[in-house]
Formats: C-alpha cells, structure tokens, sequence
C-alpha cells in the first residue's frame, strides 16, 4: 500500500492489558480490582489469591507487557513507522485513566488500542471497551479534551499471531520422547467462559451454540494442526479443552476441564499430550497455575508425558503482525482499499464492533465501536 509506513491518522499505539500484582501486598488490592461490585469478602479474596502467593505475590503479566512494548518499539522503529506505544491496564498500574490522561497532556488526539485478547467474547473485547468508556468519562469530568479512541481487530487468525503458536507445538512436540511422540494428542487449551457468554460472543449473527469465540478457536486449532501434520507427517489428534473456570459452581461454564480432559485421554491408552494454549497472548498467571501446576501435577499424577507450548508473547512476528494491524487500519480510515492479512476460513474480523457484538451482562457504555458515545 502506499504511505505503507504512515500511521495517520493515528499519533499512538495503546497497549491495553488486565494487570496483575507485583508483589505479595498487591494480591489482595488487585483481587479487589477485579471483583468490585460483587460483594466477595476479604477472606474469600485471600484463599483466591494463593496461586498467586505461589509465585512470590507476582504474576507474570506486567513484564511480559514490558517486553511487548520493547518488541513492537524496536519494530516500529527498525521499520520506519513514527508511532509512540503506551501501556494501560484495567486492574493494576499503570491504570487505564491515568496512561490516558497521559497521552491527553502528550497531545495525543487519535488513538490506537491493542488488547493483549486475540478473541471476541464479553470478558475479551467490550469489557476492555467499557473501561475504555469509564477512563474516557473520567477525564471528560476532569475538562480534559477527550482523544478519539479506535480499537484494533480482532488478530486471532493473523499469521503473526498463529506462526509462533506453531512452532511452539512442533518444539513440544520434538521434546516428547520419541516412542510417544506419534501417538502424542494435542490439547488446545483457553480459558473457559459462561457458556450464555460464548454463545453471546461476537456479532448477532454469529451468536448461537459457542458464538464467535468457540468458532475462532477452533479455526485456530485447526489451523495449527494442520501446519503439523503437513511439517511433520503425522496426523495428531486433538480437542479444543479448557481452563481457568471461576464464578459460582451453578451457572455451566465451557467444558471440559483440562485436568478432565487429561484423565480421559489417559484413560483411553493415550501415550502422551501437548497442551497448547491458544487462547492467551502471553505466559501469564492463567498459564503458570492452571497448566503449568495443576494440569502438570494431573499429569504426573496419572503417569503421562505432557508437554507445554510457549504462547506468543514478544515474538518478533507478533510485533510485526501488530504493525501490520495498524497500517491496515490506518489505510482504512484515509479510505484507502486494503486485503486483510487473515488465516483460516473465517477471514479478518470487523474493524468496528457493531452493536449487538458480545453484549454486556447489564447495560453499560463501551467506547470504540459502533455504540460509543465518545464518537
């Protein structure tokens, strides 16, 4: 494309992400964060937090931030594109309200926002988007002109995004031992949402059984699996599992459980597994815990070899999808004609969420899509 390496009209890239604690006395205030409103006690908040205090009181999630921010600073800059990148979190420091407040006293005018959530659901795209809404009319309390605020597409099926997953799996894959490694099964894992959430997700027409969000993950997965068998020869086979369920025991959730889904494979003689977790951007706190522990512990339990894939983080290809993403956009919005770079058989997503996309649990503003109110 022409201009191929200008931004306008955009002048910042925001980096919007959940946050998470960096240190024991966090845990508590940031649970706190994540659950305002539904009236969990204290004491319930500590027993949550323990998989936390396992790891020193420090989840993993604001550095694996840190080092996205230097990959795709150092690729806008190696590649010519004059784009400033900011970080914002919904639930930790640096907060959402203050890095916008920020970027309002930089001059900042039309932003960019990329969620570390590749996927379309409620908890993965319009809840970002109604923070985004809150952050906005908090400044707009403040006097502060406000930025216009645009929200880049969904990325689940960019190659960026898929390759390294790939290759995470064939590494997985190469370290089982050789006698289990043909027979191995591959467990694409995500984290597990209300199943009336899935099957909400993504625009009106799509909702239904699992809605957007079980329809894009298993486009992914069969993606990667198919750039197995053709890299490897071998047909392995494998399942779209889950993880990471929270929220009362009553109300279904998408199943079935990695740890379950782990049980009945050995169950049925088979010699090995690759978790692959494709639903998350980066080896954060759901991955360290939930696969790394509890599945890994499952697994050592029942005698059977598990290996897992690394998730994307600051891969060079990653951040090289992420400028991609923002020149597409950028070439969209100065009307020029652009092909969406898109794997798959869903092609790219929709640049602007259309009313009706995930709907919120109850009525709440959302910024960057067709229902703002900050146009």
């Amino acid at each position: 494309m022409s201009d191929a390496l200008d931004a306008t009209p955009y002048d910042a890239l925001l980096l919007l992400s959940f946050g998470g604690p960096e240190g024991p006395d966090d845990v508590v205030p940031f649970l706190e964060n994540v659950t305002r409103g539904r009236g969990i006690p204290k004491e319930r908040l500590k027993e949550v937090g323990q998989h936390y205090f396992l790891f020193g009181g420090v989840s993993p999630i604001n550095d694996q931030n840190r080092a996205l921010l230097d990959a795709l600073r150092k690729d806008f800059a190696e590649h010519g594109l004059d784009l400033p990148v900011y970080w914002g979190n919904r639930n930790w420091a640096p907060y959402l309200t203050d890095t916008l407040r920020e970027m309002v006293a930089d001059g900042r005018r039309r932003i960019l926002v990329l969620a570390t959530s590749a996927y379309a659901s409620y908890s993965g795209c319009r809840q970002y988007r109604e923070n985004l809404a809150d952050s906005l009319a908090a400044l707009e309390a403040e006097g502060l002109e406000l930025p216009k605020i645009d929200k880049l597409r969904h990325y689940f099926n960019h190659p960026g995004f898929v390759e390294p997953m790939i290759d995470g799996v064939l590494a997985s894959l190469a370290d089982l031992p050789e006698s289990v490694r043909a027979g191995a099964h591959i467990a694409f894992t995500t984290h597990s949402i209300p199943i009336a959430s899935a099957d909400a997700s993504g625009p009106a027409e799509t909702h239904g059984e699992g809605g957007a969000y079980v329809e894009e993950h298993l486009d992914v997965a069969e993606l990667i699996a198919a750039a197995v068998r053709e890299r490897t020869g071998v047909d392995h086979p494998w399942r779209l599992v889950y993880q990471s369920r929270s929220g009362a025991p009553h109300i279904p959730w998408l199943e079935p459980d990695i740890c379950d889904h782990l049980e009945e494979l050995h169950g049925a003689g088979v010699p090995a597994v690759v978790m692959a977790p494709i639903g998350f951007v980066s080896d954060h706190m759901e991955v360290l815990y939930d696969l790394d522990t509890e599945a890994r512990a499952k697994a050592e339990e029942l005698g059977l070899p598990v290996r897992r894939s690394a998730t994307v983080g600051d891969d060079p290809r990653f951040a090289a999808a992420i400028r991609d993403l923002v020149l597409e956009r950028a070439a969209v919005e100065n009307g020029r004609q652009v092909t969406p770079c898109a794997l798959g058989t869903l092609g790219a997503s929709h640049n602007l969420c259309p009313v009706g996309c995930c709907p919120a649990r109850a009525p709440r503003p959302a910024a960057a899509g067709a229902d703002s109110p900050y146009a």
